[in-house]
């Protein structure tokens, strides 16, 4: 394809993608930009980010962010020719927003939402978060993304991840068709179908982003580190649902590859 030399990346990362459920992007926006973020962001919590006394709670929820400043870290050009080459060029929009944004502290207490989980895709207008649904074409969610504003050390609460089990759920959902299935059903067995895949953690410095499979099974943890974690995780939003007239992208090649049916 013709947008790896400008996305960086290679046919390497795209089988890992296709086969792990993930790609590290390493420098997706700079160092400066991620603290001019972590100073936006700060101005809204009731903390100091140099002041232990002031770290109350193990996590602050910040909700969606439309700042200039904040969307155009996940506007590169870097990141645009990754979406382009997972997603498919014309496949995806442009995030005019980014969020949510958990603020982790190193406090003792349980943040109490390091459970494992894949994130719904739709039906979230319904207030009950177990009613939420995922289908096999992953409609409404083109990927996962982690974003990280902040320094994230093996001891900074990264985001854990379940290698491979991004194939695990697609074979769960096949079955369900269209309406899909919900988090309360994908997770009556607490994720435990995918509790052999290997685990990695989302770490890098500040300016690293993780672009995940829709379907990719991950948690939080708490954090055991000396200073905040800032990360955002938003949702790339696809342009409509998987088009067959279209060569399968990646994320369509990973769930084909799972559900046994050809690649192309």
């Amino acid at each position: 394809m013709e947008h790896h030399n400008i996305s960086g990346l290679d046919d390497r990362q795209i089988t890992q993608f296709i086969n792990d459920g993930y790609v590290r992007i390493d420098s997706a926006f700079s160092a400066e930009d991620a603290a001019r973020v972590r100073t936006l962001l700060w101005q809204q919590i009731d903390a100091d980010p140099d002041d232990p006394a002031t770290w109350t709670a193990p996590v602050v929820r910040l909700g969606i962010q439309t700042d200039t400043a904040i969307v155009a870290t996940a506007n590169t050009p870097k990141l645009h020719a990754a979406y382009d080459t997972l997603v498919g060029d014309g496949r995806w929009i442009a995030p005019a927003a980014v969020g949510t944004f958990p603020v982790r502290f190193p406090v003792p207490d349980d943040p109490g939402d390091t459970g494992w989980h894949v994130d719904m895709s739709f039906g979230t207008e319904d207030p009950d978060f177990l009613n939420w649904r995922v289908n096999v074409k992953s409609d409404h969610r083109a990927l996962l993304m982690l974003f990280l504003y902040s320094d994230v050390s093996e001891l900074d609460a990264p985001t854990r991840i379940r290698v491979g089990s991004h194939h695990i759920i697609a074979r769960q959902l096949l079955p369900h068709g269209e309406g899909g299935m919900t988090l309360r059903n994908l997770a009556a067995d607490g994720f435990a179908s995918s509790a052999t895949c290997p685990e990695v953690l989302a770490t890098g410095p500040a300016g690293t982003v993780y672009l995940c499979h829709p379907f990719l099974v991950h948690a939080a943890q708490s954090h055991k580190g000396q200073t905040p974690k800032v990360m955002a995780q938003p949702a790339l939003l696809p342009t409509g649902s998987f088009d067959p007239t279209l060569p399968p992208s990646p994320v369509q090649r990973a769930i084909r590859q799972a559900s046994g049916l050809k690649m192309d």
